[in-house]
């Protein structure tokens, strides 16, 4: 498994893993302390995990969470799904860039992102099951949601939505994001 730092988003990383195929199908390790430790990472930090099934079409996100935040590993272990990330810290220097993935069964790539970063993903295959380590319990009081189609992110969807949760259909703009994280 090797890991690679993405470029786009300060502290974000991609854990690719090295798959072992044969006439039965395939075996990789989707996750390795000793490789998450290397980029300076704490592998015991994680303490849920959680899995979503989405149908073609079905868009999440962008989330993220007030307060501490929230940093995950996210892996999309059935079908493919377009991945997005959005850097919101403001002390970083990537704050405010994009950065844009495909995740799949076939390559079982890992992604990290660092809590203050907006994360979303839109199913492409008939069903997409996306994987998620996260590193604190979850709390709703936290959520919050950007629009996923906020015309200052111009996020190149790949696919016509067709189906999203009520939370991301009421989602707010960046800038009132931004502007109640300010306050």
């Amino acid at each position: 498994m090797k890991a690679t730092e993405v470029p786009e988003i300060a502290g974000a990383y991609l854990f690719e893993p090295t798959p072992y195929a044969d006439e039965r199908g395939f075996f990789c390790r989707t996750f390795d302390a000793d490789v998450v430790r290397s980029v300076g990472l704490d592998p015991s930090a994680f303490v849920q995990d959680s899995v979503s099934r989405s149908a073609r079409g079905v868009l999440r996100g962008l989330h993220l969470r007030s307060g501490a935040g929230e940093a995950k590993l996210v892996r999309c272990s059935h079908g493919r799904i377009f991945d997005v990330v959005v850097d919101l810290r403001t002390d970083s220097p990537t704050y405010r860039d994009r950065a844009f993935f495909e995740l799949s069964d076939e390559t079982q790539a890992t992604l990290y992102i660092p809590a203050g970063c907006a994360h979303g993903f839109q199913a492409l295959t008939e069903t997409a099951d996306t994987s998620y380590r996260i590193d604190r319990p979850h709390d709703p009081a936290e959520d919050v949601t950007i629009a996923f189609d906020d015309p200052e992110l111009a996020i190149p969807w790949p696919l016509p939505v067709t189906s999203m949760s009520q939370r991301d259909r009421e989602a707010t703009s960046l800038a009132e994001v931004l502007q109640q994280k300010e306050s």
